[in-house]
């Protein structure tokens, strides 16, 4: 199924509502928010649909989804920055808004910022788990035809944006790509809000130390993505697009 969200609905660039940012981890809608730009966060699903559910009912000029993504197109590394065309999820595909989708992709390849990481405009991929090993990301890959990322908030930020009748947009940072399998202890630390927590990575860590180089090599990737993602609101903001 292919669904146009919100194509006929008020444009973002419109400031007198903001604009409305989905994340599941806390340090994305820390970047994300700004002037304009209100942002919603959770790791769980019913966490992160009330929460968005509330901030529309607030008004919304659009919703970007928002932040890190787990890399499934070979060719991309740590911090490439995805615009997405369409999101292909649990409901089906859905095209994210042409014009602000095609306003985003330029404002990120005119900067910069494109000289450094790729950009790139496809499809990302949306869903309910976790998916962490090298193997499941290929998998996933060729069943979408070729989904550049992955993430589990896009598609109930395409679904709530339909629902409401606005813009949907994606922006999304590779934080780990596609031959990168994560190990345990990345995941121990994230809380069900969308923030971290440190011990239970130490524990996970203290019960198999031989994860220490992999989640060293994931710190390092992460960072990446962070910069690129901090990077890419400024210069979307600056443009006047996000």
């Amino acid at each position: 199924m292919t669904v146009a969200a919100g194509a006929s609905a008020e444009r973002p660039e419109s400031r007198t509502r903001p604009v409305i940012a989905v994340a599941g981890m806390a340090f994305e809608a820390k970047i994300a928010r700004g002037a304009g730009v209100d942002a919603v966060f959770a790791a769980r699903a019913d966490l992160l649909e009330r929460a968005l559910t509330a901030a529309l009912a607030r008004g919304a000029s659009g919703v970007i989804s928002f932040g890190t993504a787990g890399g499934l197109a070979p060719d991309l590394p740590p911090g490439a920055l995805i615009v997405a065309d369409a999101v292909d999820g649990p409901f089906g595909r859905v095209d994210t808004d042409p014009d602000w989708t095609a306003r985003l992709a330029a404002a990120l390849a005119a900067s910069p910022l494109a000289s450094r990481v790729p950009v790139r405009r496809g499809v990302e991929a949306a869903v309910a788990a976790p998916v962490t090993g090298a193997a499941a990301k290929d998998a996933l890959f060729r069943s979408t035809g070729g989904a550049l990322a992955v993430d589990m908030e896009s598609h109930l930020a395409a679904a709530a944006a339909a629902a409401h009748g606005v813009p949907f947009a994606v922006c999304r940072a590779i934080v780990d790509p596609a031959w990168r399998s994560l190990p345990p202890a990345a995941l121990a630390g994230l809380r069900d809000d969308g923030s971290t927590a440190v011990l239970p990575v130490l524990r996970e860590l203290a019960s198999r130390p031989s994860q220490l180089r992999a989640l060293l090599q994931v710190a390092a990737d992460a960072r990446a993505a962070r910069a690129t993602l901090a990077a890419a609101r400024r210069i979307l903001g600056r443009a006047g697009v996000l």
